[in-house]
């Protein structure tokens, strides 16, 4: 059997009980934090909270070597760890597949999402969110500014009055986690006079969200990661109340539609 656990956001008490008990269940356990991480704790300390032995894979460990995972599965029970839910990566999708492949049962234990703490801690509507997008390092897609491809995803969104979730890039090998400032800077040179959103640290004891023209959160400190970006589109009147009381929006930027 092989079983994927979601850890939740923040450190190793956002585990669900269900995940927890099949964690401490298991024979072996695995994880992998390059795709994202638990900012609020470290595997040791993760290990060390379950009483279990964790095999930290990075990425060539986890995609191109994933044969010590498969073999635990097969032969007893085995943990599959990650930060947040456990199936948004196509990373774990395809792992679960290469396991149906050698006729190896698998489990699915949810864990929850940023996408859905920002809907949450921002009061905006889950179901009016389009399509989200993934804003890089300039230099992790060998360019400059902002991929045509993010613009095109917030231009679409903004064109149907929907709201749009903006990941910030994650360089977990460099340590290099991108910040809501610099993620509204980027997007500042084409969307100036936009309203933005920023949610810091999801899943904490002390998040943070604050509201702003771009331009303005670029000037703004957020402080230790993870961040996420909002470019919210048309607002629903209970959606303007919430980020006028829940962000700081400012009543000229967050009218409702």
């Amino acid at each position: 059997m092989l079983t994927f656990v979601g850890l939740g956001l923040w450190d190793e008490d956002s585990i669900t009980v269900d995940g927890q008990r099949a964690l401490r269940a298991a024979d072996e356990v695995f994880a992998e934090f390059y795709t994202s991480r638990l900012v609020g704790t470290d595997p040791e300390s993760l290990a060390t909270h379950h009483g279990v032995d964790i095999d930290v894979r990075d990425r060539a460990g986890t995609e191109q070597e994933p044969e010590p995972i498969l073999d635990a599965a097969e032969s007893g029970d085995a943990v599959f760890l990650t930060a947040g839910d456990t199936m948004i990566s196509t990373t774990h999708v395809d792992l679960r597949l290469r396991a149906h492949d050698r006729g190896i049962e698998t489990r699915v234990i949810h864990g929850t999402t940023a996408s859905a703490a920002a809907a949450s801690l921002t009061g905006l509507q889950n179901y009016r969110f389009g399509k989200a997008t993934t804003l890089p390092f300039p230099y992790a897609h060998g360019g400059d500014g902002v991929p045509n491809s993010v613009c095109d995803t917030l231009d679409a969104n903004r064109e149907r009055g929907l709201h749009t979730l903006v990941y910030l890039d994650i360089k977990q090998e460099r340590g290099e986690y991108m910040t809501g400032d610099v993620a509204a800077d980027l997007l500042a040179d084409g969307y100036e006079d936009v309203l933005g959103v920023v949610v810091c640290r999801a899943g904490s004891p002390e998040p943070r969200v604050e509201a702003g023209l771009l331009s303005d959160l670029a000037t703004r400190e957020f402080g230790d990661p993870l961040h996420l970006l909002i470019v919210p589109g048309e607002l629903h009147y209970i959606e303007s109340d919430a980020l006028r009381e829940l962000a700081g929006a400012p009543e000229e930027l967050s009218e409702p539609v």
